[in-house]
């Protein structure tokens, strides 16, 4: 099948991969032209593990195109993918501008029947809305579904091909049967729904997995008060077929480019329908008080924390990412070194992406070791998992004092308070 991706950011360009790779003819489509340009080349805007030799090999095979145009494009295609960004609005509600230009330029040029797929993902009423502008400029026979992402950053080739369920909802039962044979070589659920039901189900999970991150950070903050420890809690509750070990880890809170925006647009969303969302407005603020708890733990490390040098590990808001939207790393950094401390970072891809926002004189290492250099205290700030693997003896003997922050949890903890290191976690 052909098919059109309009917008080529982690969602756009993993889905144009993985459809080619499942064998159909696919042009990725941006504005950007620059952007456009690089891709021709095998040139990626991001970091994700396996994703670039799987577009090299695709745009060998002539499987996958990239241009810059919609019009150009739209006559030979069967299927056209809105894969746009939708940002956070001052008040949290979904910026739909891009999505509304694509619908716009759709209906301008479309000629005879297309199936329009949304995957950015979007409130509940946009796949009306698509319709609706649509319309306006075409009165042939279209279709719009939706068919929500579930991509995890640092995971999203393997989550492309392995997903735990392919959601397609809407009202032409022709097109639905369409998008279900797209991915009919995915095994895995489809589960046919309504537009409105598939755009809901996105967010309501998120938010699911969001609220399981706050309250483990909550679970973690009452074990510092009463002396348990909220990694055996954790493991323990995961156990329990009812509630499950993914998200139990407590730390310095979600972050990310899709966890923030989805939680505060369904809390927006709900409430634009006059629902008090309560659960949410909890979620959220757990989150932002988890940065709190963590400056708090440094404070009562140095009350003082002026001309102290402190090593960061890890800038990215998880591990196999160079995304630092959202990420505790960098808002701690900024409280720090606003406060007078000496910042010494390193993390394996994000590096690049932190110089475009934090202040230059932020220490930008070549490695770990380096950033530890006569450090007064280490903080572990993402969850790389070479960072576990690093020759700890040596950092011992580069550190100026010993202490360690562990905000994700990431070392064993026995193993650092055996070497001697005043180790402090989360929860521990």
């Amino acid at each position: 099948m052909k098919i059109l991706i309009v917008g080529t950011g982690y969602v756009g360009l993993v889905t144009a991969v993985g459809l080619a790779e499942l064998g159909h003819e696919v042009v990725a489509i941006d504005v950007d032209q620059s952007k456009i340009n690089k891709l021709k080349k095998g040139i990626l805007p991001f970091y994700e593990p396996d994703l670039k030799k799987i577009v090299l090999k695709n745009i060998r095979k002539k499987q996958l195109f990239f241009n810059n145009s919609l019009k150009n494009n739209l006559k030979n295609c069967q299927c056209i993918f809105i894969c746009v960004g939708t940002p956070p609005k001052r008040d949290g509600a979904a910026d739909l501008k891009d999505v509304r230009r694509v619908a716009y330029e759709l209906g301008e040029n479309m000629k005879e029947y297309k199936i329009i797929v949304n995957k950015s993902t979007v409130p509940v009423g946009t796949g009306q809305l698509i319709k609706k502008i649509v319309k306006k400029n075409y009165s042939g026979d279209f279709a719009v579904i939706s068919c929500p992402e579930f991509l995890r950053e640092g995971r999203a080739v393997w989550d492309f091909f392995h997903p735990d369920r392919i959601i397609i909802g809407g009202e032409d039962d022709k097109a639905i049967a369409t998008i279900i044979n797209l991915f009919k070589k995915i095994k895995t659920k489809k589960i046919k729904t309504t537009l409105e039901t598939a755009e809901l189900v996105k967010y309501a999970s998120n938010a699911f997995l969001t609220t399981k991150i706050s309250f483990i950070n909550e679970i973690a903050n009452l074990c510092e008060k009463v002396g348990a420890d909220v990694e055996e809690v954790a493991f323990s509750m995961g156990l329990d077929k009812r509630i499950g070990p993914s998200f139990l880890k407590a730390g310095i809170g979600y972050g990310g480019s899709c966890f923030p925006k989805d939680v505060r647009a369904l809390k927006q969303l709900a409430g634009g329908h006059g629902y008090k969302f309560r659960l949410l407005k909890s979620v959220i603020e757990v989150n932002r008080h988890q940065r709190r708890v963590i400056i708090k733990k440094i404070k009562e490390i140095f009350p003082k924390i002026k001309n102290k040098k402190v090593a960061i590990l890890g800038l990215a808001f998880k591990d196999n990412t160079d995304d630092i939207r959202e990420s505790a790393a960098i808002e701690i950094i900024k409280i720090l070194k606003s406060q007078g401390a000496k910042i010494s970072v390193y993390d394996p891809q994000a590096m690049a992406n932190a110089k475009k926002i934090l202040n230059s004189k932020i220490n930008y290492c070549l490695n770990p070791y380096e950033a530890c250099r006569a450090a007064q205290l280490l903080i572990i700030a993402t969850e790389w998992p070479q960072f576990k693997n690093l020759n700890w003896q040596r950092i011992k003997r580069l550190m100026k004092n010993d202490i360690i922050l562990d905000g994700k949890n990431l070392l064993d903890k026995g193993k650092m308070l055996k070497m001697r290191f005043r180790y402090i976690g989360v929860g521990r």
